[in-house]
């Protein structure tokens, strides 16, 4: 499963935007990794940014 799979994950199983901190320990990937994913997922617009700094699936 590639990162951003994992992250997209996680935001789709959460009841609450996360931030990017909250996402890696979440997922045991590393900051760097999530920043990577995150910043892929929101291109494709899999993942919206409800508040600054925090994330959430696009189709909650």
């Amino acid at each position: 499963m590639s990162s951003e799979e994992i992250v997209l994950k996680t935001l789709k199983e959460s009841v609450e935007p996360l931030k990017s901190g909250e996402i890696a320990t979440a997922t045991k990937l590393s900051s760097s990794d999530v920043a990577k994913a995150i910043k892929s997922l929101k291109a494709s617009e899999q993942i919206i940014s409800p508040k600054h700094c925090y994330y959430a699936c696009s189709d909650n």
